[in-house]
């Protein structure tokens, strides 16, 4: 089913990009241009990534950025000054 008509973009290619790291209307803009042009899908592409399309969603709900890699706990933290 189309989610925006505009581009012809797909609930499909919003989740694949979803499962890539964009969990953000305006993330998923910037990946492949839905919701740019008349912005009658942004509800709809809100209401795909809050129903559990975006796997990092847990890191935006907390303020962090989903794009980054989050180090596990037991990686050394490196000194910026070394």
């Amino acid at each position: 089913m189309y989610v925006c008509n505009c581009f012809g973009v797909t609930e499909e290619q919003v989740r694949k990009h979803a499962d890539g790291g964009a969990c953000t209307p305006r993330q998923i803009a910037s990946a492949c241009k839905a919701g740019t042009d008349c912005g009658s899908c942004v509800r709809r592409i809100q209401a795909l990534l809050g129903r559990g399309a975006c796997p990092r969603r847990e890191l935006v709900d907390q303020g962090k950025p989903a794009l980054t890699a989050v180090a596990p706990e037991s990686a050394p933290v490196l000194d910026e000054a070394a």
